[in-house]
């Protein structure tokens, strides 16, 4: 699914050119659930935006099934983006002023998914992760561990093939932590793909391998038994 080779980022001010990634070549089969460790500055968020095409690197390919990620239009990555990659934040970024059902319904507008289709799917994924009784509810309103289970059900509804997941554990308690990796662990085993960044060995462990980052570069690629 995923194939970037000699992925480099860095961001220049003036003359000081920071580089956060040096050359990163990476594989992820269809299918796969990826943990991506290592520490703060270690490039693993700014991979992460780069997979899913929230933005873009200042050398190297990355191919998605195969299609020229590196090569596209900004239009055609975010279209790319948009059909086939659900994003779980760690901030949640939920919309304020709309609703639980509001929010999970957005990318469903995005899509132009018909009226009765949103409404069908917005109710299977407030089912699915047990939101129905806050579904009139805004985001203020809710705790931190079902902010998340809003962005995640927000991530799923428009059925993506790969879930890419900054961080979604980071502002959770364990018990709510463990809600959430319950959620990965459940839609992975349904087929989906998932990439998660975390700092925590604990969480990293629910996936089947171990990819660490250590300035900017792949140190360490390995399963988890």
């Amino acid at each position: 699914m995923i194939q970037m080779k000699g992925i480099q980022k860095w961001y220049s001010s003036r003359f000081i050119r920071t580089v956060v990634l040096q050359g990163i070549d990476l594989e992820i089969a269809s299918g796969e659930f990826v943990s991506i460790m290592g520490p703060s500055g270690s490039g693993k968020s700014t991979l992460l935006h780069i997979m899913g095409m929230l933005d873009a690197a200042n050398k190297g390919e990355y191919f998605f099934d195969a299609q020229a990620v590196h090569k596209m239009r900004e239009r055609d990555r975010s279209e790319c983006h948009k059909n086939n990659i659900g994003f779980v934040f760690q901030s949640y970024h939920l919309i304020d002023d709309l609703s639980v059902s509001g929010n999970i319904e957005t990318p469903l507008l995005y899509k132009k998914v018909k009226g009765e289709e949103r409404a069908e799917r917005v109710n299977a994924m407030l089912d699915e992760f047990d939101l129905t009784s806050k579904k009139d509810l805004f985001p203020h309103q809710l705790s931190g561990g079902e902010q998340q289970r809003v962005g995640i059900a927000r991530a799923v509804v428009i059925k993506p093939r790969l879930i890419l997941a900054d961080e979604p554990t980071g502002n959770l308690n364990s018990t709510q932590g463990e809600q959430v990796m319950n959620l990965f662990t459940q839609l992975h085993g349904e087929g989906t793909t998932i990439v998660q960044v975390t700092h925590s060995e604990r969480w990293a462990g629910y996936g089947k391998r171990i990819v660490h980052l250590l300035d900017g570069e792949v140190v360490k690629d390995e399963a988890v038994l």
